[in-house]
């Protein structure tokens, strides 16, 4: 039988706008119930520690008999959505047998996130090439990479924020390579406002001497059965360098999954909300990455903005500083915008999906989808597509799998126990 939790409040997520969300709901009185997949609160970017602002209030939150805390947790359903109550079903990732819960309140935050954009590239699937995020959460969980040879390639500031992590355990690096031009980067720095223009002189001061390239990319990873290599393109001449470790970053894709099972609406990938962070199924409120690209900051005060508008104290939400963080988001996807060249990388026996080891060349006589899975199983493994799919859109140009084919139960794969049996009072 499953279990079953109510609350008066529902947040999913548990990085820092879920975080700031469920900080202002305890401190208001009401109950909450929290859920994340993670073993503790923090997210991607928190994970080593949560920051210092946030550390007691967090703590507090935690400990208050308000909050119900259900780290290691996936939704995998949704048993209920409408303007009065919300309910979903929960799976445990640390126990896969355990019947599963269902949890209900009135009102819902989705502090889903974002996860990493993969651009498919000949070689990209070797051992010792890692994703920007992938390779700061195995550093961060103790992976030793001192004294090992390191690249990173790709856009952004997410890339520099990767380089500082390995710098810091050690590695060594040979090169940071960043596909937009001089004059793109110049032109961020200038339009910079003074607080982040503080962060990015402090990363790059412990990050002098490194090589730094502009208007380059990796264009394939060489090696036998692991990276021994890259070659480096910049359009008109290629060249070659000896490592032991490739990470690339090509930003960020916000995580809509669970959004489009409820029913919300999906704009440019993105959760669509309005000026209260209100999606549009009534009762369902979203924040942070999965509304859009933009950083901690914006994270942190569309948190708070939507645990205000939830609690009814709209009044108090700060919009000139939730303003400039948009703005900043904005001109980070202007100026960082990847180039052409990007998405003709891969090669015909280049892997689209990882999960079921299905090339380009499999894939393009296809056109969706649809057709795609009853021939190769792409998108059928245990991601669902949230790699292979967006790649997918970027090189093949196919539709949206989420916009095409609709989102169902299970949201991801888990076990018969946390689908069976009736509800428990």
């Amino acid at each position: 039988m499953s279990l079953r939790l109510k609350a008066d409040l529902l947040v999913v997520g548990a990085g820092p706008a879920g975080i700031a969300a469920v900080c202002e709901f305890v401190q208001a009185g009401r109950s909450v119930i929290w859920v994340d997949q993670g073993l503790r609160a923090g997210g991607q970017i928190w994970r080593a520690q949560v920051a210092a602002p946030w550390r007691q209030r967090l703590e507090q939150a935690l400990a208050s008999p308000l909050l119900q805390f259900l780290p290691g947790h996936a939704v995998i359903g949704v048993e209920a959505c409408s303007a009065q109550e919300q309910r979903l079903r929960l799976s445990s990732l640390q126990d896969p047998l355990a019947p599963g819960k269902v949890v209900t309140a009135a009102q819902l935050l989705l502090a889903l996130g974002a996860r990493e954009r993969f651009l498919p590239l000949p070689g990209w699937t070797l051992p010792g090439v890692h994703g920007a995020g992938g390779l700061q959460a195995l550093i961060k969980s103790g992976w030793p990479i001192g004294g090992q040879r390191v690249v990173l390639a790709g856009s952004g500031p997410l890339l520099l924020a990767a380089a500082d992590t390995a710098r810091a355990a050690g590695a060594q690096l040979l090169q940071i390579i960043e596909q937009a031009p001089r004059s793109a980067l110049l032109g961020f720095g200038l339009r910079l406002g003074s607080q982040h223009w503080r962060q990015t002189a402090s990363l790059a001061w412990r990050l002098r001497g490194t090589p730094y390239k502009t208007g380059c990319w990796v264009s394939q990873a060489l090696g036998e059965r692991k990276l021994e290599a890259v070659q480096i393109s910049n359009g008109q001449s290629s060249w070659t360098l000896d490592c032991e470790a490739l990470c690339l970053g090509f930003g960020l894709l916000p995580n809509t999954e669970l959004a489009a099972l409820l029913g919300c609406e999906i704009v440019d990938g993105a959760i669509q909300v309005d000026a209260s962070q209100q999606s549009s199924r009534p009762g369902v409120y979203a924040a942070g990455e999965c509304t859009g690209v933009g950083g901690v900051d914006k994270a942190v005060l569309e948190g708070q903005q939507a645990a205000r508008q939830m609690l009814g104290q709209g009044g108090r939400s700060n919009t000139r500083a939730l303003s400039l963080a948009r703005q900043h988001a904005r001109l980070l996807a202007q100026q960082f915008a990847l180039r052409p060249e990007l998405f003709k990388l891969a090669e015909a026996r280049t892997l689209i999906c990882r999960c079921e080891d299905v090339s380009l060349g499999e894939l393009k006589p296809f056109a969706n989808w649809r057709s795609a899975k009853l021939q190769t199983r792409c998108g059928m493994g245990a991601c669902q597509g949230r790699v292979c799919g967006p790649i997918a859109q970027d090189v093949l140009g196919w539709p949206a799998q989420a916009g095409e084919r609709g989102m169902r139960l299970p949201l991801q794969p888990t076990s018969i126990a946390s689908l069976l049996g009736e509800d428990q009072n």
